[in-house]
Formats: structure tokens, C-alpha cells, sequence
């Protein structure tokens, strides 16, 4: 073979062929058959990362042939001292395949940026739903997330005909299946999960500017050292939630 390193690493881009594989495997250099090997690796773990996602998808699989628009549900900031409690409802295509689609949670911050924009473009329907801390305070955490959920599900552009939902059950006239860990089960609600995710944090970034001193940026309103501490120097925000013990012990 008379290909460079170089050539082969780029050759090994293009979908080989298994002649084009064999022949790298009889090759003798070095530098080759560590190309070779990564690639195998690459490769099983793309395999892999394929069979997990099927199996996230299953409950869609089950449900596509009589409910086709599948909306996922799910939420993130129920347990912060700050901020909103922040839903996200998404409709997936049928042929959605973005393969590291999966609970936000087990995603690193690029990752989910990255799979935020994807999700977006490919998406039949996205739609956010938002209660703010003084919505929480007057209804409860659990009262304010459903609200949030139901205004998601209400933004959709595509209206639902089956909903999956993370742990929350919902009052509706829509057929719902509620699971918990739903965002490690279902693709929808992990999509869900990284749209909402995405969204809050970055709210949390804008009230880190409007209330620095916090560390809200990195926190994301949780209640650690840092954000204690701020409040113990500065105070109660307006984005605080009076309901919640820490905040609550605080304004006594």
C-alpha cells in the first residue's frame, strides 16, 4: 500500500470498505495498524452508542404506529434555592438518530450544547415552559412544574398525540405515560431534558450578571458554599425562593 499515514487516517473517514480494511490489516507499519486499531475502536464504540440509543427508543417504537407525534416531557430546577423551574416538551421525527441523545445529566456542557442545536434543527416541535421562583413560592415546587409542563406541552407548534413524561403526572385529555428516570428510558424525555437543561443554564448565566456574588453562573442556583455564602453577605434576590428552608431561615 502505497498510502501515507496522513491519507490513510483521511481514507478512514470515508466509510472503507472491507477490502480497504483488510488491506490495512496485512500492512507492517506501525503507524498503520495503530490507525487501524483506532478505528476498530471508534467504530465499536459507535456500535455500542447505536444499541443503547435503540433501546432508549423503544418506548417510542412501541407507541409510533398509533400515536405518531410523541411529545417528551421533563423539567430541571426543582431542588435550587434560585432561579425558575424550567420544562422543555419536544416531538422527535421518526427517524431521529442522533445517537448521544440521553439524560442531560450523564452529558458534559459542550455535549450538550451540541446536542441542543441538533435537537433543534431536527425537531418537529420544541416548545419551553418557565415558572419563576414567586410561582413556586405561591403553588409548590410540584404545583409549579406541572404548570410549566403544561405550558410547554401548549407551545408545541405540532400538537401531541401521546405524551412521555419524567415522573410528573399530568392532568390531560392526551393519552400519558409517565416513567420514572424517564429521561434514561425514553429519547423524547431526554431531549427533553437537554433542551430544558440547556435553557436554564444559561438564565442562570444571565442572573449571575444581574446578581453577581452568588456564583450562580456556576452553581445554577443550588444551594453550595459559594451561593450560601452570598447569601449570607448580601442577601435575598427576587429570584430566590421564599418557600425553600435555607431562604426561608434566612429572611427570619
Amino acid at each position: 500500500m502505497s498510502e501515507s499515514i496522513v491519507q490513510i487516517k483521511q481514507h478512514l473517514m470515508t466509510q472503507p470498505t472491507a477490502a480497504y480494511l483488510a488491506q490495512l490489516a496485512s500492512d507492517p507499519r506501525k503507524g498503520v495498524q495503530r490507525c487501524l486499531l483506532q478505528y476498530q475502536k471508534q467504530q465499536a464504540k459507535l456500535v455500542a452508542q447505536r444499541a443503547a440509543f435503540l433501546e432508549r427508543r423503544h418506548y417510542e417504537e412501541q407507541l409510533w404506529p398509533q400515536y405518531p407525534q410523541i411529545a417528551g416531557i421533563d423539567e430541571v430546577g426543582r431542588g435550587p434555592l434560585a432561579g425558575p423551574v424550567v420544562t422543555a416538551a419536544v416531538i422527535l421525527p421518526h427517524d431521529f438518530a442522533v445517537y448521544a441523545v440521553n439524560d442531560s445529566k450523564q452529558l458534559t456542557a459542550t455535549l450538550r450544547q451540541q446536542l441542543y442545536s441538533q435537537i433543534l434543527e431536527q425537531a418537529a416541535s420544541v416548545a419551553i415552559g418557565v415558572s419563576d421562583a414567586a410561582t413556586i413560592d405561591r403553588v409548590n415546587i410540584l404545583e409549579a412544574t406541572k404548570l410549566a409542563m403544561q405550558q410547554a406541552v401548549a407551545g408545541l407548534s405540532v400538537r401531541p398525540d401521546h405524551l412521555l413524561i419524567d415522573a410528573v403526572k399530568l392532568k390531560t385529555d392526551i393519552p400519558t405515560i409517565s416513567m420514572f428516570k424517564g429521561d434514561s428510558h425514553s429519547i423524547s424525555i431526554a431531549a427533553a431534558s437537554i433542551v430544558a437543561k440547556v435553557i436554564r443554564d444559561r438564565l442562570m448565566l444571565a442572573y449571575d450578571q444581574a446578581y453577581p456574588g452568588y456564583d450562580f453562573a456556576d452553581n445554577a442556583g443550588y444551594g453550595t458554599a459559594k451561593h450560601l455564602a452570598g447569601l449570607a453577605k448580601l442577601g435575598v434576590t427576587p429570584i430566590h425562593r421564599h418557600s425553600f428552608a435555607p431562604i426561608k431561615n434566612q429572611l427570619k
